[in-house]
């Protein structure tokens, strides 16, 4: 591995770990010239699917194009990036282990909205109105209905629940 720093590639690895649910090793790394520190990440490349869009045309996966479409949605929400990234690749898991060399691009909106689902509900319903175009309101009931349907209750935090006993009193 070559340093960022100095060019020379004269380094070693101080430290390995699995991240992003094993699917990448962080490598801690030391340049045996200039005693500088830094990370690098190693991912395993594999050949992703073309996606058909819905005029026919294929398109190469562009996981930035999927990484920003996730990133528009969950603006200003309380998601941390490495979730962000998690999410991503999970997502890029599923595609390949479909084993098709093409998927039709709804099944990536399909599958962004069961991660936005399970990351932010506030975040899954701005991109539901996006990629789904909603006309109206009603839409946007539809789908805060379905979410609320198919989304496990969530433990309440203490301080709500005291909250709610006060305002019984």
């Amino acid at each position: 591995m070559r340093c960022p720093f100095c060019g020379t590639q004269d380094t070693k690895v101080v430290d390995s770990r699995l991240v992003s649910e094993g699917a990448q090793v962080r490598r801690r790394r030391t340049c045996n010239h200039c005693q500088e520190r830094f990370t690098t990440f190693e991912v395993a490349e594999l050949q992703m699917p073309k996606l058909i869009k819905s005029d026919g045309s294929r398109e190469a996966f562009d996981d930035e194009k999927l990484r920003n479409g996730i990133i528009k949605a969950i603006e200003k929400r309380p998601v941390s990036i490495e979730a962000i990234e998690t999410a991503i690749t999970r997502i890029k898991e599923k595609m390949q282990a479909t084993g098709e060399r093409e998927l039709h691009s709804r099944w990536t909106g399909e599958a962004v909205m069961e991660e936005l689902r399970r990351l932010d509900q506030v975040a899954y319903v701005r991109f539901a109105s996006v990629y789904r175009s909603f006309k109206d309101i009603s839409e946007f009931r539809e789908a805060i209905d379905h979410l609320e349907s198919h989304t496990t209750p969530v433990i309440e935090s203490p301080i709500k629940a005291l909250s709610k006993k006060e305002d019984k009193s």
